[in-house]
């Protein structure tokens, strides 16, 4: 995301996360992944949807989203409102994932409370990379042993927001 921002300025940025976040100090998330509660999944896609009808400008969404029925359930609602999107899948070794995840901090002011959060992106790994055999045709698979210069590259040419576009 660091990479494609700068060179796509006109793309909103739209992280769903803070959706989750925001419905677990409202209600309880039974399994402790917010992607399981329908209204998230509800509220992220019609988000998306009004972002773009709004704004009328593309829009970027960061979110590792591999449950088939999920996929389905918030891509068709974009299908459905006649929106384009475009679905990429960071392909990378479990090995990578995990150096990744320690090298995050996801609350610098609370060295616990990270160990936890990393904890449990751990432990989505292994169903993380088996749902990659169920994802739809369309998703379009980025190497993940490309720079990240690299990936932005291949983002911004296959959404037609490459240099020339």
């Amino acid at each position: 995301m660091d990479e494609l921002r700068p060179r796509w300025p006109e793309a909103l940025v739209y992280d769903p996360e803070m959706v989750g976040y925001v419905l677990r100090e409202i209600v309880e998330v039974p399994t402790g992944d917010f992607q399981d509660l329908r209204l998230w999944r509800r509220q992220v896609a019609d988000l998306a949807l009004r972002l773009v009808e709004e704004y009328q400008r593309p829009v970027l969404v960061p979110m590792t989203l591999v449950n088939p029925g999920y996929v389905e359930e918030i891509f068709g609602a974009l299908k459905d409102a006649g929106i384009a999107a475009h679905h990429f899948f960071l392909k990378v070794s479990e090995g990578v994932l995990v150096n990744r995840i320690d090298g995050r901090s996801f609350t610098p002011d609370d060295p616990a409370q990270d160990e936890r959060v990393r904890k449990w992106c751990k432990s989505k790994i292994e169903s993380c990379m088996a749902a990659v055999d169920t994802l739809p045709s369309d998703t379009v698979f980025l190497d993940g042993e490309l720079s990240p210069r690299e990936l932005a590259d291949d983002v911004l040419a296959r959404v037609g927001a490459g240099p020339g576009r």
